[in-house]
């Protein structure tokens, strides 16, 4: 009778928690985690998943039943502020998370705002006991404007000349120059276009004369600006040369939407709009929400996160060491010029320039880990990129998710050259499990990503294997829509097997040249770019060259990669420097209709169909 107690005890207490943990933002931590006793944060239900009971032997052999249902954390709509990353590791495998429209939020919110002549003033409160720095405020929802010295891009000054040796920026002495000489350059910074990226650098002094100013920066900026080769500031001979802003000054902030952050009395400025009250502000204090990540030995496995918002992610690197990018966002740590060049096997071009790479922050993060997917997430209000399939992840899933204001890259998968490997070496590394593989990034919407960082892109993919990127729209992005693959070279590395399959690009190079709806690097062998859609490119008028930009562009060392099918409004392709075994059959504005009306997305996708749909095209090619 006693055994008959405890295995129906234990029976009804495996039944009553479960395998499911609850979450509500008017929880506790110290709850059980049931329905009636949530956990208050995500970081708290995986301690609890962790801790579930198992199917444990009784004295006389006897076992509790197992609880058929997987194990779940179920969380309830509302807002859940988190002050560092939500950490997911091995342990935590085998778990689904229903958010149902929560939001993990990065942000702090400010209030008390007082008049201040036209401004409104608010003290910054410390964050987590110390004070801190923002890079974007959010007033009512949508970002404000950083103190600039220009509202309309097209009004940027260009630059005059350069003093590598010296590392003196000669621009012109305008209003805004000399407004920031007479108040102190302070924490000022210089937002310099350059050919396909564009440069944060912090000021370090200004010295007019006459019609022109000497502008310094501080290091380690200046030193990489100075001796990086590309990209670089380009000076002409007919005078369009690179364009340029200032920002993250007192004397600047002169028109209604901009603001203003005194770090050393910590004081927010904000101008309103005509008839504007600020009913919310935020400002973004963490730089990663979610970190899902184990080890190349034990990865996690097999978690699904489902109906989440990410919000309100900061990225200071710019703010600390400014940020001065080669590509798509990955700024430089080391890099100059060769003199010789250097030969490199496989038919590829000499080599002019080293350089060493690193990773800017990402919302989410997913690193050493399997199966790890996002269904019907939203990523918005985020300051670098929107997540980040960074290392060793096999599979997964992003799909039907949406990214809306994002200062950097919407999505990021793979390596994009590991921070202690020159970056224009083959990456192919003996242990192939350190290769981001099997991805499928499908049916997402992506707009409005890119509005900080101005080379990044929508979707960007470096040293893949296996990915598929299908039935995506991308749209209102700085630079070009998708980036598949890296390193310069034609020579055998880790890529192969990738698929750019039936997406919708449009209205892409907002404010950068030398670009593409999609754009290609290094060999890829069985690599497919097939029934995509490509239209609308904007027509910046400070881009470096106004002719430079492309629907497709097979750059550097793209090889073996096939280009079938592809709906775009004209003829303009770019080949570039490009190895062997590529193909390009039927693409521009001749493509059917009916491959045209495939592409974008779609309803109730089976992503196993798709790829056995893509499999068998594969094959018959």
């Amino acid at each position: 009778m006693k055994n008959f107690i405890t295995t129906a005890l234990l029976l009804c207490s495996a039944l009553a928690y479960g395998q499911t943990v609850y979450v509500s933002p008017n929880g506790n931590d110290a709850n059980d985690g049931s329905a009636g006793s949530p956990k208050a944060t995500l970081a708290g239900a995986f301690r609890a998943i962790r801790a579930l009971p198992g199917e444990p032997d009784l004295k006389d052999g006897q076992k509790v039943p197992s609880v058929s249902e997987p194990k779940k954390i179920v969380m309830a709509s509302g807002e859940y502020n988190v002050y560092e990353p939500i950490f997911v590791r091995p342990e935590d495998s085998d778990v689904v998370v229903e958010g149902n429209g929560a939001v993990i939020s990065g942000g702090v919110k400010i209030g008390g705002w007082k008049k201040h002549g036209k401004l409104l003033v608010a003290d910054v409160p410390d964050f987590c006991g110390r004070p801190f720095s923002f890079r974007q405020l959010y007033v009512n929802g949508k970002k404000a404007v950083r103190a600039r010295d220009v509202d309309d891009f097209d009004k940027m000054a260009r630059v005059k000349s350069l003093d590598k040796p010296n590392q003196i920026l000669y621009v012109p002495a305008t209003p805004a120059i000399k407004k920031l000489k007479q108040s102190g350059v302070g924490y000022a910074e210089m937002v310099l276009h350059e050919m396909w990226c564009v440069a944060n650098l912090r000021i370090k002094s200004i010295e007019i004369k006459g019609d022109s100013a000497a502008v310094t920066f501080h290091q380690p900026e200046s030193k990489i600006q100075f001796e990086h080769p590309w990209p670089c500031p380009m000076i002409t001979t007919d005078g369009h040369n690179s364009a340029f802003y200032l920002t993250n000054s007192m004397a600047l902030l002169d028109k209604p939407g901009e603001w203003f952050h005194d770090i050393k009395s910590n004081k927010l400025y904000y101008y309103p709009k005509s008839g504007e009250v600020v009913k919310e502000a935020v400002v973004p204090a963490v730089e990663t929400l979610l970190r899902v990540e184990g080890t190349i030995d034990s990865p996690v496995k097999n978690v699904v996160f489902k109906n989440l918002t990410f919000s309100h992610s900061t990225w200071m690197r710019p703010t600390e060491k400014g940020h001065v990018p080669l590509q798509a966002g990955m700024y430089l740590t080391d890099a100059y010029k060769l003199r010789p060049s250097i030969i490199r096997p496989d038919r590829n071009h000499k080599l002019d320039n080293q350089g060493w790479l690193g990773r800017p922050a990402s919302a989410v993060v997913v690193k050493a880990a399997s199966g790890i997917s996002f269904e019907e997430c939203a990523f918005a209000h985020l300051g670098s990129s929107g997540i980040d399939y960074e290392w060793a992840t096999e599979g997964g899933n992003i799909i039907g998710c949406t990214f809306d204001d994002i200062a950097g890259n919407g999505i990021v998968a793979g390596s994009f050259s590991p921070e202690a490997f020159e970056t224009h070496q083959p990456y192919d590394p003996s242990d192939g499990r350190e290769v981001c593989r099997g991805l499928n990034i499908v049916n997402n919407k992506i707009s409005d990503v890119t509005n900080e960082d101005w080379g990044t892109l929508g979707i960007c993919a470096g040293f893949v294997r296996d990915v598929v990127i299908a039935h995506n729209e991308i749209s209102e992005v700085s630079y070009s829509g998708i980036n598949l693959g890296w390193g310069w070279t034609q020579s055998v590395n880790c890529m192969r097997g990738n698929e750019v399959y039936r997406n919708v690009i449009h209205h892409y190079a907002k404010h950068m040249y030398d670009c593409a709806g999609i754009y290609t690097l290094g060999a890829q062998p069985k690599t497919f770019v097939t029934g995509n859609v490509v239209y609308s490119i904007y027509h910046p008028s400070y881009a470096h060259d106004p002719n430079h930009w492309f629907y497709l562009y097979t750059d550097e060392g793209s090889s073996f990669i096939t280009l079938t099918d592809n709906w775009t409004e004209g003829d303009k392709f770019l080949k570039n420097a490009t190895g062997p075994g590529n193909v390009w059959e039927n693409n521009g504005p001749e493509v059917s209709d009916s491959i045209k009306s495939l592409a974008g997305i779609r309803k109730n996708i089976d992503i196993d169909a798709l790829r056995k749909e893509i499999r068998t095209r594969k094959s018959k090619k």
